[in-house]
């Protein structure tokens, strides 16, 4: 049997004997789950809550299944909101009406988008994935602040914006300014020149040759 196996690898391609070795190997594995750990939204706004995963086997609605769950605190339990079992259903909860199921299993993306997000809804939020017949579950979880005025990230960066301009307007008025004074000063500066000029001319002419007065 063995020897088949070397004979067989003997008259494969490289890539073909590469695609042989990876399907030979057994996926050892487990599931990783890729979440944005933390996310400050505003309250009445909407929010995308991004669940990501990575299977050694390939999606199987029959085989498939999700959960999303809510937590209010560290220590208060944990409440299913979003759960999948062959179709989506959407419990009876604090976020009924408002999520929806925002990304493709199918495509390993599992995000949920909680829409009008209020105060309350401010917790921990778990991911929880399974896709056989990989044996381990998947977990991701997401920190949810909710504020009721623009985050100071964006404050600050309008603020740089808007500091930029004035300060460029303003660097810009004051060049024309020192241009201008130079300008003034230069030609000050000429005509302080040419007076004494005249001046010394004048005093030249008023005193005469003195060899012409004593003729």
């Amino acid at each position: 049997m063995y020897k088949m196996e070397w004979f067989v690898l003997l008259k494969m391609g490289q890539n073909e004997i590469c695609s042989y070795l990876v399907s030979a190997v057994p996926c050892v594995f487990s599931m990783e789950v890729t979440v944005t750990s933390s996310i400050t939204a505003l309250n009445g706004s909407n929010v995308r809550l991004t669940c990501n995963f990575n299977s050694c086997y390939k999606v199987k609605e029959q085989h498939f299944s999700l959960n999303w769950t809510y937590q209010a605190c560290e220590n208060c339990s944990e409440t299913t909101f979003l759960t999948f079992q062959r179709k989506i259903m959407y419990l009876e909860t604090q976020f009924k009406d408002r999520v929806m199921l925002s990304g493709d299993y199918k495509k390993n993306d599992v995000s949920v988008t909680l829409s009008n997000v209020q105060l309350d809804d401010e917790g921990t939020y778990h991911c929880y994935v399974q896709n056989p017949p990989d044996r381990f579950k998947g977990n991701g979880t997401i920190s949810l602040k909710v504020v009721t005025e623009v985050t100071p990230e964006g404050d600050s960066t309008v603020a740089v914006i808007v500091g930029a301009s004035v300060g460029g307007f303003l660097a810009v008025v004051i060049l024309i300014l020192v241009a201008v004074k130079c300008i003034r000063r230069k030609k000050k500066q000429e005509l302080d020149s040419e007076e004494q000029k005249t001046e010394e001319e004048g005093k030249t002419d008023g005193e005469g040759n003195p060899e012409e007065g004593t003729k």
